[in-house]
């Protein structure tokens, strides 16, 4: 039986596939040509410079490709390249990254640049060993750059592929494991189609990013690897991959102040360690706090403040942590330097990063 799909005409295998390594073998020409067909235009995939895979990769973590185009051309403008991103101020840094989250990773790509003027010329290194050595990059980010950017022969396994893969070969091994991960790359190592490692791993990455989905909803039908996929085979592909629970998060209740005197409103920078660490933030305390208990909490007297104004509660959920918000806007009756750091809203807006987690009230300041 002959599988089609659009015009081209893909015949399964003469003899079926026995193992895990000819299985995957069996899918390179399918996928690639499925891929060729329906890849999308990316900004980062129609220029693929090492620069600019580099940081769409580390953009793309965790959040969706619609919502990294307008913050990579934003990046791009501002830093166009290694050596400007190896001497850009911190503060300006974060505020080009403001509401991708996960700071830390725009600070290791700050000192993965400052490495690379240091030691290789203001250029990306081309080894895979290299790329693997700069702060912040793992083995998916090292392969996809090198085998994107460089041609080389490498993996770039990341959660779209890994669940390609367990459904490909019915695997019912926790994909969060360390070693599942590991065996996948060196099997994908082993046959992915050397000729075009940038597209073969691409071509994975679009499969799980457009067809074979999360949650059970994978578009069996349309996929190009439907005649080789041991789990549609045996039914099991919505019970697939195979994740161990996660541990419940914690949940914080925070009441934030956005403290306001004429044009300003207070700021203050958070501590260099820990969550959000150096990021700036509205005033805020532990716990709910009542409108009585407003002035007690910021430490102000009843006649410093001329009004309070109940705000939106708000709810912003961290891999580890919720926090559960309250919010009061506070209009003080006079200015307070020796509690709050006043800042003017346009300067706010323009050079201070907020984290999302106060995006509820940051448009207070609208």
């Amino acid at each position: 039986m002959e599988y089609l799909y659009g015009k081209l005409k893909l015949k399964p295998p003469a003899r079926e596939p026995e193992s895990p390594g000819e299985r995957l073998s069996a899918s390179s020409r399918p996928v690639l040509a499925w891929y060729r067909e329906h890849r999308r235009a990316l900004p980062w995939r129609e220029d693929p410079s090492p620069y600019r895979v580099w940081i769409s990769e580390i953009m793309l973590q965790q959040t969706r490709v619609e919502a990294v185009k307008p913050y990579f051309a934003r990046f791009m403008e501002a830093l166009p390249d290694i050596k400007s991103l190896s001497e850009v101020e911190e503060e300006r840094l974060l505020k080009l990254w403001e509401g991708l989250g996960y700071y830390n990773r725009a600070r290791n790509l700050k000192k993965a640049a400052q490495r690379m003027v240091e030691y290789y010329g203001g250029c990306m290194p081309g080894s895979y060993e290299e790329i693997l050595s700069l702060p912040g990059i793992g083995s998916y980010t090292a392969g996809a750059i090198g085998s994107i950017a460089f041609g080389l022969a490498k993996p770039a396994v990341d959660g779209n592929v890994l669940r390609v893969m367990a459904r490909l070969l019915a695997d019912r091994e926790d994909i969060k494991k360390a070693a599942v991960k590991k065996r996948y790359e060196a099997l994908i190592e082993e046959r992915m189609d050397k000729s075009c490692p940038g597209e073969y791993n691409q071509a994975l990455i679009e499969l799980g990013a457009l067809l074979c989905l999360p949650s059970g909803r994978p578009a069996c039908g349309d996929c190009p690897l439907s005649p080789l996929c041991l789990a549609r085979r045996e039914g099991i592909a919505g019970e697939l991959p195979v994740r161990a629970a996660k541990k419940p998060r914690r949940r914080e209740e925070r009441t934030v102040f956005v403290v306001q005197w004429e044009d300003r409103t207070a700021v203050r920078k958070r501590s260099a360690r820990g969550l959000l660490a150096s990021m700036y933030e509205f005033p805020n305390v532990e716990g709910h706090v009542s409108e009585n208990g407003i002035g007690p909490a910021l430490g102000l007297e009843e006649e410093d403040i001329l009004k309070t104004e109940r705000l939106p509660d708000a709810v912003h959920i961290f891999s580890h942590v919720e926090w559960h918000m309250a919010g009061y806007r506070v209009k003080l009756a006079k200015e307070r330097p020796e509690l709050f750091t006043m800042i003017k809203n346009e300067e706010i807006h323009e050079k201070y990063p907020l984290p999302n987690a106060f995006g509820v009230y940051t448009k207070a300041l609208m």
